[in-house]
C-alpha cells in the first residue's frame, strides 16, 4: 500500500470521528433534536384565567354590571324621579267620607205654619232645608203664640229613633195641639202671631204667618218632636 493511500484513509477516519462527536452533542438523548420555539408562532393562553389580576378584573366588571342594572331598575320609566314610598300618584288629602252636615237654622231653612182640619185644633209646622248642605233638625220646636211667656211642653212619646236630617230641598214636620178638643182647657186666648225656634236652645226664631183671624190657644197646648212625615207629626 502506498503512503498516499494510507494518508487518505487516516484523514477519512478522522473526519468520521469528528462528525460522530458533533451529532452526539446536538442530540437531546431522546432521539429527537430540540429545534426551539418557532419565530413565527405565539403561545395560546389558557382558557381559564390564572392570574390574580385577571380574577379581580372579572369581579370588578361583574359588580359594575350588577350596580348598573340595579340603578336602571330603580329609576321610574318617565324619568321624573322616584315615586314616593306610598306609591301615590298625586293624590293629596283624604276624600270626603260622606255628605257634609250642619245644624238647621233660620239662615238655611224656611218655616211654614198651616192650620189643619183634622185632627181638630192642630197646626202643622213645616221646616224646609233651603241650603246647599244636609242639615240636622234636633229635638222639638219651641213655639210662642201671641204674648205667651213660656213655651209649651212636648209629647215625649213622639221622640224619633234618630236625629232628623234634611237634604237640600227636603222638609221635616212637627204638630202643635192648640187646645183641648172637648173644651176642657183653661186660660184660652186668641193669638195672631207666632214665633218658632227650631229647638229650645236655638238663638233665633222664625215667624211664619197665621190666619188673619188668629188661632185659639189654651193651656192644653203641646208639641211633637220633629218628624219625617206629616202623618207622624199629626198623630198626637
Amino acid at each position: 500500500m502506498s503512503a498516499r493511500t494510507t494518508r487518505t484513509r487516516v484523514l477519512a477516519a478522522a473526519a468520521l470521528a469528528v462528525a460522530t462527536l458533533t451529532l452526539t452533542a446536538c442530540n437531546n438523548g431522546e432521539g429527537v433534536r430540540d429545534e426551539g420555539a418557532s419565530a413565527g408562532t405565539t403561545s395560546q393562553p389558557s382558557s381559564t384565567p390564572t392570574s390574580e389580576s385577571q380574577k379581580n378584573k372579572e369581579t370588578t366588571t361583574g359588580a359594575g354590571q350588577a350596580a348598573s342594572s340595579s340603578d336602571s331598575n330603580s329609576k321610574p320609566k318617565d324619568g321624573k324621579g322616584a315615586q314616593n314610598s306610598s306609591g301615590s300618584t298625586g293624590s293629596s288629602g283624604s276624600q270626603d267620607s260622606g255628605p257634609t252636615r250642619t245644624s238647621c237654622t233660620t239662615a238655611n231653612t224656611r218655616m211654614a205654619a198651616t192650620v189643619v182640619s183634622r185632627p181638630l185644633n192642630h197646626v202643622l209646622l213645616t221646616v224646609t232645608n233651603t241650603g246647599s248642605k244636609n242639615c240636622n233638625v234636633i229635638g222639638y220646636p219651641a213655639v210662642r203664640f201671641g204674648e205667651a211667656q213660656s213655651v209649651p211642653p212636648v209629647f215625649e212619646d213622639s221622640k224619633p229613633q234618630a236625629v232628623l236630617t234634611l237634604a237640600p230641598g227636603e222638609s221635616g214636620y212637627a204638630g202643635v195641639l192648640l187646645s183641648a178638643a172637648d173644651g176642657s182647657g183653661s186660660n184660652g186666648y186668641t193669638a195672631k202671631s207666632l214665633e218658632v225656634y227650631l229647638n229650645k236652645d236655638a238663638g233665633a226664631a222664625a215667624k211664619p204667618s197665621l190666619p188673619a183671624k188668629g188661632v185659639y190657644v189654651d193651656d192644653s197646648i203641646s208639641v211633637t218632636y220633629w218628624q219625617q212625615t206629616m202623618a207622624d207629626a199629626l198623630t198626637w
